[in-house]
């Protein structure tokens, strides 16, 4: 289970350090291996690949014949990278989905339960202060009486 924000820095070859508090289970649950691919807010998702599979089976399950359907599975599956974790703990961003997400060298790691988002910083600064608009009261109905 991944959850917390944590800001890395991705280094001049464009590889990231999996943070140490997620380095065992992932080794555990896929030996490192992870996929990473574009999330349509322009960040990208990591998932440990017995994670991702099951998701890939049913994108891939979906008709193709609706656009929307099809361009989905052609930004999730299509830009879908196979990485490993190296010994380092190291995995390398590939620079088609660096571009994609416009990463710098100062990312943002957020744990999101089953996967990992990863973010430029000063994108994910602007999503954190779009989400502070439920403070207006302009909250989604699927949201009414939700309390923490």
């Amino acid at each position: 289970m991944f959850r917390g924000v944590t800001q890395l820095n991705l280094d001049a070859k464009g590889r990231l350090a999996i943070p140490v508090k997620y380095r065992g289970e992932l080794m555990s649950s896929c030996e490192g291996r992870l996929i990473v691919t574009a999330d349509p807010s322009r960040c990208l998702l990591i998932y440990p690949l017995p994670a991702w599979e099951p998701i890939e089976q049913k994108l891939n399950s979906l008709t193709s014949f609706e656009p929307r359907i099809r361009s989905l599975q052609r930004l999730l599956v299509g830009s879908a990278s196979d990485v490993e974790m190296d010994a380092a703990g190291r995995i390398l961003v590939s620079p088609s989905l660096r571009q994609f997400a416009s990463l710098s060298k100062e990312v943002v790691l957020v744990g999101q339960g089953m996967k990992l988002e990863l973010w430029d910083e000063k994108q994910w600064d602007m999503q954190i202060e779009s989400a502070l608009i439920f403070n207006n009261g302009d909250m989604p109905p699927e949201l009414e009486g939700f309390s923490l």
